[in-house]
């Protein structure tokens, strides 16, 4: 470990548009030292979420104190807290880290050792950092929150619908929805975003800037079990409330953002739930260590060769300006797949 007692990070001072250079800004700022249960982590690649830009734009004007961004990352654990138990120096990890602490766009990073898995071994640093927090949002929703079951057996002619199969999220929800069993249909708009979704699994695709449900009783469905909504959840609520079969289950991770009517998903019986993975960081709940477990259950499934990781584009190094370009990037809503940085320059 660097015996430096400062590190580079990237951050923001007050919210800017991406166009300008000064919305994020390189700093040296002091290295963080473990207690408890934290592992300090030395970074050697993060990945860019919406949840960033989201995070970058409420920013207020006039704060004097930096703001660190960032919710993905895989590197090396180079100090630990007192009570850990989990990792130990030399540990190669992945993870998405807790909202109401500083993010990972840092050299080192602390980070609760129960929301952090061992990174798969099949997989640099990169392909690793793509994947934490869609990851646990894809698997918290899908079976924690829809409730659909692990045995294909029990999945056997029930089918979803996910909204945004090519994202970041959609591109693992995909994947996991297929190895429970599941029929899988996606939604996209682009040609390149549809093969995308097919080659990690997906069943049949739609446009979801067009009604759902003559697109789905075209493919044989007169409805879907579950809903999987990952964007626009205001704009496709009439489309979700047609679509869903009765007692069928909605799980929704972006805010509605406009008044919308519930009443059509009453006489369905229809369930709508919420996923957000930070939930349990943010609150520090009981069941916090889950995460450290599902990440450990999806680094033996991709090491088995079950699930792909989703990169999308490597970018290097890991300073203000590629972060810049990556959320210019997120905020055109047309990746595909997830953007990472790696390497800081020593």
């Amino acid at each position: 470990m660097s015996n430096r007692q400062t590190m580079k990070a990237v951050a923001i001072y007050r919210y800017l548009p991406v166009s300008d250079p000064d919305c994020l800004v390189d700093i040296e700022t002091e290295k963080p030292v473990p207690a408890g249960r934290d592992i300090l982590v030395e970074v050697k690649a993060i990945s860019v979420n919406p949840a960033d830009t989201r995070v970058r734009s409420r920013k207020a004007d006039g704060e004097d104190s930096p703001s660190i961004l960032g919710w993905d990352a895989a590197g090396i654990v180079v100090q630990t807290g007192e009570e850990c138990t989990l990792f130990k120096p030399g540990d190669e990890v992945y993870y998405a880290g807790d909202l109401t602490r500083p993010g990972c766009n840092s050299e080192f990073h602390l980070v609760d050792e129960r929301i952090v898995g061992r990174k798969p071994r099949s997989l640099d640093f990169a392909q690793a950092a793509a994947l934490p927090l869609t990851s646990l949002t894809a698997w918290e929703g899908l079976h924690a929150r829809l409730g659909v079951s692990h045995s294909a057996e029990a999945n056997r002619g029930k089918s979803i619908l996910i909204i945004g199969a090519a994202g970041g999220v959609g591109s693992i929800a995909v994947q996991l929805a297929k190895l429970a069993g599941l029929t899988v249909i996606g939604t996209s708009s682009r040609a390149e975003s549809t093969e995308w979704a097919k080659n990690l699994g997906a069943d049949y695709m739609i446009n979801h800037r067009k009604p759902f449900a003559p697109q789905l009783k075209e493919i044989g469905f007169a409805a879907v079990d579950y809903i999987f909504c990952l964007n626009d959840t205001g704009g496709h609520w009439a489309n979700m409330a047609e679509a869903i079969a009765p007692q069928g289950k909605i799980c929704i991770i972006v805010p509605v953002q406009k008044p919308v009517d519930i009443d059509p998903l009453m006489t369905k019986s229809v369930t709508i739930t919420w996923e957000l993975m930070f939930t349990r960081s943010m609150f520090r709940t009981d069941d916090m260590i889950e995460q450290h477990d599902l990440l450990n259950e999806l680094a033996h499934l991709i090491d088995a060769g079950k699930v792909k990781t989703t990169l999308g584009e490597r970018l290097e190094p890991i300073h203000a300006a590629n972060l810049r370009l990556a959320h210019e990037k997120i905020e055109s809503g047309a990746t595909i797949g997830k953007i990472v940085l790696e390497n800081f320059v020593k």
